[in-house]
């Protein structure tokens, strides 16, 4: 097991990744304290889908899975402002 810096492993993520890739772990220090442990998948984790890997997680209790299923748009929808636009504005100014 091999200790990384979170600095070291932002410059070097694709090395980490490699050995990890290759059945290395790696613990992840912060200010030499351990955060973080980076391990490969083991068979069953790695052939698991998405929403498998999901419920494991929800029945551990360390998420909660939405109570809608489907797509959610989070985008914000454009605010409407009177007047002329900004830049309309700008380039009158400009003048």
């Amino acid at each position: 097991m091999q200790n990384v810096g979170i600095r070291d492993l932002k410059s070097r993520l694709t090395h980490y990744l490699r050995l990890v890739k290759e059945g290395g772990r790696l613990v992840v220090t912060d200010r030499r304290k351990p955060i973080a442990l980076i391990r490969p998948l083991d068979d069953t984790e790695a052939k698991a889908s998405v929403e498998e890997r999901l419920a494991v997680l929800a029945k551990q209790g360390k998420i909660r899975l939405p109570l809608k299923k489907g797509r959610f748009d989070l985008k914000t929808p454009p605010i409407k402002v009177k007047g002329k636009p900004l830049s309309r504005i700008i380039i009158e100014d400009r003048r």
